[in-house]
């Protein structure tokens, strides 16, 4: 009996340290620089520079939730494509998605988002519009995964990205806002 609690509190201390983390994927020759906004009472992230080409992974708080989006180095700061993530969730489950909901026009920034130690879910597009992205405040479209390692990519490699997604049609669940806030009921 002791040693079944023993192991209980080892695994629930493992995941209490476990490391929130989203790597950001540059696929093309601009550096961008990844603007993050908390939402209300969660740490603010630091603005993080992703060159040309490279990875830069960014650690995140355990139960943070925010957004960002990218801008390449010289244009305006002007909000794009969002990367949205509450970490941690209900069940400790990590939500995300990629919403176009601030500024669909931005199709060459913020692409597509996905956990680091599975092939699905993935949010967002290769190519703008697509079914894998919020548009509308009440879409349903929020991805979820165990994994607290999440990948996101940002422009375009020659015309083309990582597709995570080869197939028209994602079997993952989707998810409405309401339930990723915590505000969800059956009436929804």
């Amino acid at each position: 009996m002791q040693f079944t609690k023993l192991i209980s509190l080892l695994a629930a201390a493992v995941v209490a340290t476990a490391e929130n983390t989203v790597t950001f994927v540059s696929q093309d020759s601009f550096d961008r620089t990844v603007i993050f906004t908390s939402n209300p009472n969660y740490a603010k992230i630091p603005d993080t520079v992703v060159p040309a080409s490279k990875n830069v992974t960014v650690p995140f708080p355990q139960g943070w939730q925010g957004n960002w989006y990218a801008v390449k180095k010289g244009e305006p700061n002007i909000p794009g494509m969002l990367g949205e993530v509450s970490f941690n969730g209900w069940n400790g489950i990590t939500y995300f998605d990629v919403s176009a909901i601030v500024n669909p026009n931005d199709k060459d920034n913020v692409k597509q988002m996905w956990p680091a130690d599975e092939e699905e879910p993935v949010s967002g597009c290769v190519v703008f519009p697509c079914n894998f992205a919020y548009y509308l405040p009440d879409d349903v479209q929020t991805r979820a995964t165990l994994d607290t390692n999440l990948f996101c990519s940002l422009g375009s490699r020659d015309g083309s990205t990582i597709d995570r997604r080869s197939f028209d049609f994602d079997s993952s669940p989707t998810f409405p806002r309401d339930f990723v806030m915590g505000k969800w009921s059956k009436k929804n």
